[in-house]
């Protein structure tokens, strides 16, 4: 009862919490992006209508203008100018190109003087290569769309120089219309009725912006410009009817950042149509929304903590002691002494509480020693018995031959090789002293209570001294030794190692051939060294690749005891190995048998 008490306060106080805390988040990032976003738009529409006030009332004076749409940047951070009834930017009077046409299959454009201006064919960036061009005399040739009486260029082609060297000035979005991807252009006529080709004309007048640009110029900023090519584009190709779709709203995006593109028709004092063009960044809030969005990873936490903190308070502050000597006397009957009970009060609760836990600490520390007492009298009987079983069947054999040696001897029958027999009685005298040792360093890995000392040592050094040692039986049998060794230090027991390192190599040379090749490599792996040794030779069977590391193993004739050894070289290395905590094993290869074991490297 006490206990869903507590789970329903701690569950109410979490979802009331998440919920208030959750309430906040989605409105201070959905909704206050949609409000901002909205809010700035209003704002800046009534300052488009401000401005439009005031440009009316400038009669086109270029500085009240400019100052205007200063103003309108400083409070807004949105850009804003206007363009003409064909889209081009009015008042560009620092960057544009005074061109008289001469004679023309076009008659209404034969010798007649045209503005256009560069910023929708230049990027200010190119003008330095550009500028030897743009030159008074210069002969150019045009092509463009036609509006009435006005021509919007899509190339202006322009030679100078005395060899005649030649400039290329495109409207990038308007000639991709015009022409698309063809490598020859065809005449006009074939894509378009009011398209004009060629006009020849010549540079009267190149007016360029000063040699420092302010980085606020309308022609450094390309997104704006670009914008504005997209609407004249539109404009002049009327294909959309854009003029009955006006005012307008445009939302763009790039580079996963969010704009807004006002457009608003107005007549100028000539009673012809232009347009105010405003351009507005919505960066501020993204950044702000995901600042917020980095700000509650800390106010989640903290806020959790708190309903951790009432939750606490509130559902457990009287319950808590007794829930607590109830669990913990429960896991007391089953033997789990792990929890103890805080004393938090001074009463009948608090003593209760510390006789608990003394009960507790007694039975915990007598239990675990009876446990280890015991686990560790069976360890030792394990290793009895098998010592013994194993000792018992080992020494069956050199026992049953020298007590045929000593029959013989005794008799006196083949008394002219005596001096075979005793040296055959010697030799299964120390195959019995070499099985005795074996027997106890096995049994002392196997009784759980070895230490296993380490240092740092070159195993690379460890497997020369090796194979230094093994020489006489490698060129015994003509072997060749391969090595592939890494210059690395390793961390672990290196008499252990080097153990397991000469039982792996001389099981190599015991099983390989004469004149093959046993190959030793050492390989850098993480923070751990791979050792590898493989032998040519007859391969294992693979259902008894896991069975060649149990004592006395011999699966085959190829691994008698005519082989020497005692049948406990492989066991021994893999306690070794699993003293140090390290992977090992066998496989076959294509030539033969490959071991290996892993040992950590230098810390």
């Amino acid at each position: 009862m006490k206990k869903g008490i507590v789970l329903k306060l701690f569950v109410l106080t979490t979802s009331l919490c998440m919920l208030i805390l959750a309430t906040i988040f989605f409105g201070q990032t959905v909704f206050f992006k949609q409000f901002y976003a909205h809010k700035k738009v209003d704002e800046i529409q009534k300052s488009m209508q401000t401005f439009q006030n005031e440009y009316i009332k400038s009669n086109n004076n270029l500085q009240v203008i400019q100052q205007l749409e200063q103003e309108f940047h400083k409070k807004h951070s949105a850009w804003i100018t206007m363009l003409d009834n064909l889209g081009n930017v009015n008042h560009i009077s620092d960057f544009y190109l005074e061109i008289q046409l001469g004679p023309s299959l076009y008659e209404k454009f034969s010798n007649r003087v045209i503005t256009v201006p560069l910023y929708s064919m230049l990027n200010i960036e190119d003008l330095n290569e550009a500028k030897n061009f743009l030159r008074s005399g210069n002969s150019v040739k045009m092509s463009g769309i036609t509006r009435g009486t006005s021509l919007v260029p899509t190339d202006i082609w322009i030679s100078a120089g005395p060899n005649n060297e030649s400039y290329d000035l495109e409207n990038i979005k308007f000639r991709k219309t015009m022409y698309g991807n063809v490598q020859k252009e065809p005449s006009p006529r074939e894509l378009r009725d009011d398209l004009v080709y060629d006009l020849p004309g010549t540079i009267i007048k190149a007016q360029l912006p000063l040699e420092n640009i302010s980085p606020n110029s309308i022609y450094t900023n390309h997104l704006l410009i670009e914008r504005i090519k997209e609407f004249q584009l539109q404009l002049v190709l009327n294909e959309e009817n854009i003029d009955d779709q006006l005012p307008q709203e445009i939302d763009y995006e790039e580079n996963k950042i969010k704009y807004k593109i006002l457009i608003q028709p107005i007549k100028n004092a000539d009673g012809l149509e232009t347009y105010i063009f405003a351009m507005a960044s919505l960066q501020p809030v993204d950044e702000a929304v995901q600042m917020i969005k980095e700000y509650y990873i800390y106010l989640v936490i903290f806020v959790l903590l708190l309903i951790f903190l009432a939750s606490f308070y509130y559902s457990k502050k009287i319950a808590k002691p007794l829930l607590q000597l109830n669990d913990t006397t429960k896991k007391i009957a089953d033997l789990d002494f792990s929890e103890k009970i805080p004393i938090t009060s001074q009463d009948e609760i608090g003593d209760l509480s510390q006789n608990i836990n003394k009960l507790s600490s007694a039975l915990h520390s007598h239990i675990h020693q009876l446990q280890q007492d015991i686990e560790k009298e069976k360890q030792l009987e394990n290793t009895r018995k098998e010592f013994i079983a194993g000792v018992s069947h080992e020494l069956k054999t050199p026992l049953s031959i020298m007590k045929s040696c000593l029959s013989i001897l005794k008799d006196g029958v083949a008394i002219h090789k005596k001096d075979y027999y005793f040296e055959a009685m010697a030799k299964e005298v120390d195959k019995m002293d070499m099985l005795i040792v074996d027997m106890l360093e096995l049994a002392k890995f196997e009784s759980g209570t070895y230490q296993m000392q380490k240092e740092v040592f070159s195993i690379d050094e460890v497997i020369e001294h090796t194979c230094a040692q093994l020489f006489m039986e490698i060129e015994r049998k003509k072997l060749h030794v391969q090595k592939h060794l890494a210059n690395v230090d390793v961390y672990a027991n290196q008499h252990r190692i080097e153990q397991v390192i000469t039982n792996f190599i001389t099981n190599a040379i015991h099983y390989t051939p004469e004149e093959e090749k046993i190959i030793i490599t050492t390989t850098n792996d993480g923070d751990m060294v791979k050792v590898c040794i493989e032998n040519q030779g007859v391969h294992i069977p693979e259902e008894q690749l896991d069975k060649i590391w149990d004592r006395f193993y011999r699966g085959d004739a190829s691994r008698q005891r005519s082989k020497g050894g005692t049948g406990l070289g492989l066991a021994i290395s893999k306690n070794i190995l699993e003293l140090h905590h390290v992977e090992y094993g066998v496989s076959n290869t294509e030539d033969g048998v490959l071991f290996f074991f892993y040992v950590h490297k230098k810390v």
